[in-house]
């Protein structure tokens, strides 16, 4: 079956796929009038994109859901932007193996298996750093779509042998004072690249929708 006729009969598209799948798949549910759960938040770093989309949402009356993933703390963004934020940190601490065939990874030649420490691999904007961790930073967009913005919001990849699971740190501060959060996360068992909490999100982010009591900011 095409995706023309899939959407035609739904009222909420998962996209559970890639970046490329939501420059594809999105603006197509979007102008077929279907709501759309994005999971790989890191494509809306493309800010063409991201316009088009919040455009085509706006239009045709539908919703863009984002799941917090596998991180806690955006609802903490949430409230803190409605007074304004200073700054935004990202820091991620993954085991080599989750970091295996990212493009920076790749392009720079990094032999992870090699790392005999923890390593940092990364220091930049969110803009940059979903592109070159595709399948392993998409909080970091979801940070800066609830925040400062993708070229604010800094984000720090380091890479840790000594650890088994993966770890999210957010530093942010503002006019409302300063929180950190962290989260130890288990990978997913089928996926090592994103963590088990990112799948866990998608599913609390379905009960919401459907859920006549809404709970947190």
């Amino acid at each position: 079956m095409k995706i023309e006729e899939l959407i035609s009969s739904v009222d909420l598209v998962v996209e559970s796929a890639s970046q490329n799948a939501v420059r594809f798949i999105v603006p197509q549910a979007l102008k077929a009038g279907c709501s759309v759960m994005v999971l790989s938040v890191g494509a809306l770093a493309d800010k063409e994109l991201r316009e088009t989309l919040f455009g085509l949402a706006k239009k045709h009356n539908c919703k863009l859901y984002f799941p917090s993933g596998a991180v806690v703390g955006i609802d903490g963004i949430n409230s803190a932007h409605a007074a304004g934020i200073s700054s935004v940190t990202l820091t991620t601490r993954k085991p080599p193996s989750g970091l295996m065939g990212a493009p920076y990874v790749v392009e720079h030649g990094i032999e992870l298996e090699k790392l005999e420490k923890e390593t940092i691999l990364f220091e930049g904007t969110a803009s940059k750093a979903v592109k070159a961790f595709p399948a392993n930073v998409n909080v970091a967009a979801t940070i800066s779509l609830a925040g400062i913005g993708f070229e604010r919001t800094m984000v720090r990849v380091i890479a840790d042998p000594s650890l088994s699971r993966n770890v999210h740190e957010i530093n942010v501060e503002g006019e409302f004072g300063k929180f950190c959060t962290k989260v130890e996360n288990l990978p997913s068992p089928e996926n090592p690249k994103t963590s088990y909490l990112a799948a866990l999100s998608a599913i609390s982010t379905l009960k919401k929708i459907l859920n006549p009591v809404q709970i947190g900011t």
